[in-house]
């Protein structure tokens, strides 16, 4: 059965990474997953907005990819290191600190992509998303962390299991899979997963090829690309059978892609 997360939107999905913040709001120095690039995504029309989860000192699950706060805001410290309050202070100026709860709450019918990127936040990420797993994708470059976010949603309630994508390892072994031609590996390595969110190569390897995109449709798993900004890569891609992309540039995708 397709998971909820994907229906009413047919592919290509357009998942706005880390929300949309266009040069005219960098330059008045909107920062990526603050509450104004997920507003701005929403206002765009995307449907899907992927983000990070961090936890701040105080036990609160924030939008925020970086482990330490310099790139974003100029403080050495770590997001684990810092209450929300005063990582509220930290992004007034930067288009305003936006916490798991409150991107749920303030827009209920987006779809999130959340990366959960630190083993502490795995859990509160999983209660928080539990009364919402119907429009949450869980992943996470680490397969026991998605899975341990996964476990935590449905003890605290979930109705159903939030979709997920596959982390690094079930990825190699899928390629292993691949390489081997084995279908009955590669069912074993898509059995949990809904998505695989790759990029299309990692250094001289390439990840997307027309054989991966055939084996995840065979079994009911799409193929989500990031991070693509160019309009004629986007095009290729999808062209390809490519049923997402990641994008900064939701806004151009969702023109090139949609019309």
């Amino acid at each position: 059965m397709t998971h909820p997360w994907f229906e009413g939107t047919a592919p290509p999905r357009v998942l706005a990474h880390r929300g949309l913040v266009r040069s005219e709001d960098a330059a008045h120095g909107i920062a990526e997953n603050s509450f104004a690039a997920v507003a701005a995504a929403h206002a765009a029309g995307c449907d899907y907005v992927e983000s990070d989860c961090h936890l701040t000192a105080d036990g609160r699950v924030v939008l925020f990819h970086d482990e330490d706060l310099s790139r974003v805001t100029g403080d050495p410290r770590q997001v684990a290191q810092v209450s929300a309050r005063e990582l509220e202070k930290l992004m007034a100026q930067r288009g305003g600190l936006i916490t798991l709860v409150q991107a749920l709450d303030a827009f209920p019918d987006v779809r999130f992509n959340l990366d959960v990127k630190v083993p502490d936040a795995a859990v509160p990420v999983g209660r928080l998303i539990a009364p919402h797993a119907e429009r949450v994708l869980v992943t996470s470059f680490s397969d026991d962390r998605r899975r341990e976010a996964l476990e935590a949603a449905l003890a605290a309630g979930a109705g159903i299991r939030p979709a997920t994508s596959a982390g690094t390892a079930t990825i190699v072994r899928l390629l292993g899979a691949l390489a081997v031609r084995s279908d009955r590996l590669v069912h074993r390595a898509l059995a949990d997963v809904d998505a695989l969110q790759v990029p299309e190569r990692r250094g001289p390897v390439r990840i997307v090829t027309k054989r991966l995109i055939e084996a995840a449709h065979r079994h009911g798993v799409e193929v989500h690309v990031w991070t693509v900004n160019d309009p004629v890569a986007m095009r290729r891609l999808v062209a390809r059978g490519v049923d997402g992309i990641v994008t900064d540039r939701a806004d151009i995708a969702l023109r090139i892609l949609k019309d």
